[in-house]
């Protein structure tokens, strides 16, 4: 029997309130100009620059991300809760973060097994004993919701590091204004365009004590071949602030400088989009040619501030986790307000047994994969990809948790045939330094292949405008 899939269009045969102003506007669209806007939407793209490049494939190394032109909608109610769920889970991530690189009380309270923590290949010893400002270690965070039913949310995983998409969810909103300014006039929709600002205050107010004046605020980027770097280039500008790489940014004294036209100018913070590994070549891999050599000892000294800190990941590891709703009694003495999806840890001799009896029904994740690779799908796998899975558990059971395979929404998307249901979820950008700031929208991903339940861009997803309906 197929699984029934909540639409967030359509229930019992009606339209659902939120996207009443919508069904006119898509019954009125004819093919033709549906495709005129859709060809308009990915010229758009391709002369802003909007590309996303794709490790490992041949081709078009700037590809454009499909661009799904029927927004999702969420009502300010819907909105109001899943906004207090991400904040709280975004305080309670960082209260880890500043306790497992501190006294570990967490952990001698019983509460996370020792060895996920400091056994853990993203827990990073250089960073024991640091405070860093306002004891923010994860400072943008990621938060992947998908959504099962009328009421009912999940956390599909949690992102603490460098979490990407945000330049999509801006572009997205700036298309959509363009091209449907009619829209935006019948409609009262929240604005997201105040995200670029908000970020800038909260990587201000991290400044490090040592700071003098206005903050020096700059993103350290990998360079133009890395996936992302639209957006890197792209928050830069909107921020006013510096694009840098590493080999633009040095260390004298107890501090960190940039090299300008006009002579040094020291940098206070320091926005990184590169990965721990590559940070500073004397404290991680020596073979960097990315990072910025003895960056982490003027960290350490509170001379600049890194958003988000070194070691942040371990807060994002999958196996971590399953334990995120216990940080938010242990640290705030609250009850979850969104909940974990249902989750297996292979590491555990039952669980293990169990995902091994059930592969054909449930997916499977490795702990530190991401961007949709290093998993099975069971329901879509061969039996030959199933047995391959297995062989890795049994290799490695540390290595893997599984979850059931989720009924996730669908929401209207423009195909060929003309309108159908894709799989969708959402990621939201929680902005955590004096405050924890979150602007009304996120990043919807659809799954543009019929029956998929993989929306990453990097495996074929598409991008959608996300809407947050105003009182």
């Amino acid at each position: 029997m197929a699984p029934t899939y909540f639409n967030e269009m359509y229930q019992d045969g009606a339209i659902r309130a939120p996207y009443a102003g919508l069904e006119t506007w898509q019954r009125n669209m004819p093919d033709e100009l549906r495709n005129l806007k859709q060809a308009e939407a990915e010229d758009l793209f391709r002369r802003i620059g909007i590309t996303f490049a794709v490790y490992g494939e041949g081709g078009d190394p700037d590809r454009l991300i499909p661009f799904d032109m029927f927004p999702r909608v969420f009502t300010n109610r819907e909105w109001s809760r899943l906004s207090r769920g991400v904040k709280q889970r975004a305080r309670a991530l960082n209260a880890f973060l500043a306790d497992v690189y501190d006294r570990g009380e967490i952990v001698r309270a019983g509460r996370i097994p020792a060895k996920l923590v400091y056994q853990n290949e993203a827990y990073e010893k250089a960073v024991v004993g640091i405070k860093p400002p306002r004891s923010v270690f994860s400072h943008i965070v990621g938060i992947d919701l998908v959504r099962t039913g009328p009421e009912d949310f999940f956390v599909l995983e949690d992102n603490c590091r460098t979490p990407s998409g945000v330049s999509y969810m801006l572009e997205n909103r700036e298309i959509m204004m363009r091209m449907f300014p009619s829209l935006f006039r019948e409609n009262r929709i929240e604005p997201v365009e105040s995200y670029p600002e908000v970020l800038r205050r909260t990587l201000a107010s991290v400044a490090p004590q040592k700071c003098e004046g206005e903050p020096t605020v700059v993103i350290l980027t990998p360079g133009h071949f890395n996936s992302a770097y639209y957006e890197h280039s792209f928050l830069a500008d909107m921020m006013g602030v510096e694009l840098v790489e590493g080999q633009d940014l040095y260390v004298e004294g107890d501090y960190c400088w940039m090299r300008t036209t006009e002579g040094p100018r020291r940098v206070d913070v320091i926005y990184r989009r590169i990965d721990d590994a590559f940070i500073d070549p004397l404290c991680f891999r020596p073979d960097s040619m990315l990072g910025v050599p003895g960056l982490m000892n003027v960290y350490r000294s509170g001379g600049v501030a890194i958003a988000s800190a070194p070691g942040a990941g371990v807060a994002d590891d999958k196996a971590i986790y399953t334990h995120v709703p216990e940080m938010v009694r242990f640290y705030l003495g609250e009850t979850p307000i969104l909940n974990n999806v249902p989750t297996w840890q292979c590491a555990k001799a039952d669980d293990c047994k169990y995902v091994l009896e059930n592969l054909k029904d449930i997916v499977v994740k490795e702990v530190h994969g991401s961007g949709g690779y290093g998993m099975l799908i069971g329901p879509r796998a061969t039996k030959s990809e199933i047995e391959l899975f297995a062989a890795k558990i049994r290799e490695n059971p540390g290595n893997y948790i599984a979850q059931p395979t989720l009924a996730l929404s669908t929401c209207p998307t423009f195909v060929d045939q003309g309108i159908a249901p894709r799989h969708v979820d959402l990621r939201p950008y929680c902005l955590v330094g004096e405050q924890v700031e979150l602007v009304p929208g996120g990043l919807t991903r659809v799954a543009l292949k019929e029956g998929s339940l993989v929306v990453n861009s990097s495996q074929g997803g598409g991008v959608k405008d996300t809407w947050v309906l105003a009182e």
